[in-house]
């Protein structure tokens, strides 16, 4: 499989979820920077100690002048979600142009968007890269789709303007060693506490490790194009019941749920196009909840 290797790359959001797995695997083999605010002292320790330089910037206004502009790659994993339209939209939104304007010499840009996007569809309806967009996230993150729709259309646009290779990848759900989703599901049930449904059941997304992430990023920058390349990001369709009921299985907690619309609905995507240009996601949703909990919670496995 395709590797990066003695490349110098930009990381933005390296203390995520996502992001920080993405810096573990890539700096042993290539010069990386992470740009993030770093607010939290212990996240630049997490960073460094992964083997990244940190900068510190605000994408929202930050003085982008600190940092390099002679990256070859950018893999843009940040983004903000403080429920303050005016900020998300200057962070999400403009900060994502900005950093194009002052990296356009990269041969390929990353962005990390999210299936969010999509408007409304159903279990049974997976979303392709040409279907409508909508407030998919309302209901419990009120700027998060808009703002995400809005970093799309700025990197639409710049990916033009300064013709730099770009591809937008449309996230599922991510979960791993790192967390996720399935992680705090987890942590519900643990305390006894119903996991949140839509009544739309069941609830379907198309959830993938954070192994094949990192597996997938070169790739996803073989395909960068101008126009930006758009492809939904994910592994095989299951639901929020299926991995809740599995880690039942593996920890003997007995998954507890109540239906409410006030939660995220239904949202499988189609995945036609990333397996033909990019390839399947290979760790299997099983295989991979319980290497999640052999890693976050070892003291829960039954038996």
């Amino acid at each position: 499989m395709t590797q990066l290797t003695n490349e110098k790359i930009l990381i933005t959001g390296p203390a995520s979820q996502v992001g920080l797995p993405v810096v573990e695997a890539l700096a042993a083999r290539n010069e990386v920077v992470g740009l993030a605010r770093f607010s939290r002292p212990e996240n630049r320790e997490r960073v460094e100690a992964a083997g990244a330089r940190c900068v510190a910037v605000d994408l929202a206004d930050g003085d982008l002048s600190v940092v390099p502009d002679d990256f070859s790659v950018v893999l843009h994993f940040a983004v903000v979600k403080s429920g303050d339209f005016a900020y998300d939209l200057a962070a999400n939104g403009e900060g994502v142009g900005r950093l194009m304007a002052h990296c356009r010499g990269a041969r390929a840009f990353l962005h990390c968007s999210t299936a969010g996007v999509y408007a409304h569809r159903g279990p049974d309806d997976p979303a392709a890269e040409g279907d409508p967009v909508g407030d998919n996230h309302r209901a419990i993150l009120p700027t998060y789709s808009i703002t995400k729709i809005a970093a799309e259309t700025l990197v639409r646009f710049s990916a033009r303007q300064w013709e730099l290779p770009t591809t937008i990848a449309r996230l599922s759900v991510p979960y791993g060693a790192n967390g996720g989703w399935p992680w705090f599901h987890l942590q519900m049930m643990r305390a006894g506490q119903p996991v949140p449904l839509h009544p739309q059941r069941p609830n379907v997304f198309n959830p993938i490790h954070e192994d094949d992430i990192v597996a997938q990023i070169p790739r996803l920058l073989e395909i960068a194009s101008v126009p930006a390349t758009v492809v939904n990001w994910g592994g095989a369709p299951a639901s929020i019941e299926e991995w809740c009921a599995y880690m039942g299985e593996l920890t003997g907690l007995e998954p507890k749920f109540t239906e409410t619309e006030q939660t995220v609905a239904p949202l499988p995507v189609s995945l036609e196009l990333l397996n033909e240009r990019v390839g399947r996601a290979r760790v299997p949703w099983r295989d991979g909840i319980r290497r999640l909990v052999e890693a976050r919670a070892p003291e829960l496995l039954a038996g």
